[in-house]
């Protein structure tokens, strides 16, 4: 095992210096631990790479949203669609509109 020498001593000057963060974070923003498929990792990381740089956290986030996004829209189709066909139907029975098929109350040609 190769020895790695120490650095020498200097004296630094900490008494203006402030705790926290170098880099503020985004305010919505949380930082947090994950774990994810390395395919995911390689898949996020080349995509970046292909497009030339950026950071692949961001497409992440971005393909979550996106994701939750996406089915926002489709709870709120299928909710039109539960609210439609819980209408009351009318008296009537199926028109022959409705079905493409002759009802018995419709002339013979």
């Amino acid at each position: 095992m190769k020895k790695v020498a120490a650095e020498p001593y200097r004296d630094i000057d900490f008494s203006r210096a402030k705790r926290g963060a170098v880099v503020k974070p985004e305010p919505g923003k949380t930082k947090i631990s994950i774990r994810l498929d390395n395919a995911v990792l390689d898949y996020f990381r080349s995509a970046v790479d292909e497009a030339g740089g950026g950071n692949y956290q961001t497409l992440i986030n971005d393909a979550l949203l996106a994701y939750i996004h996406q089915h926002s829209v489709l709870d709120a189709l299928r909710q039109v669609v539960r609210e439609e066909l819980a209408l009351p139907k009318s008296g009537r029975g199926p028109t022959r509109r409705s079905t493409g098929r002759r009802t018995s109350a419709s002339p013979v040609n």
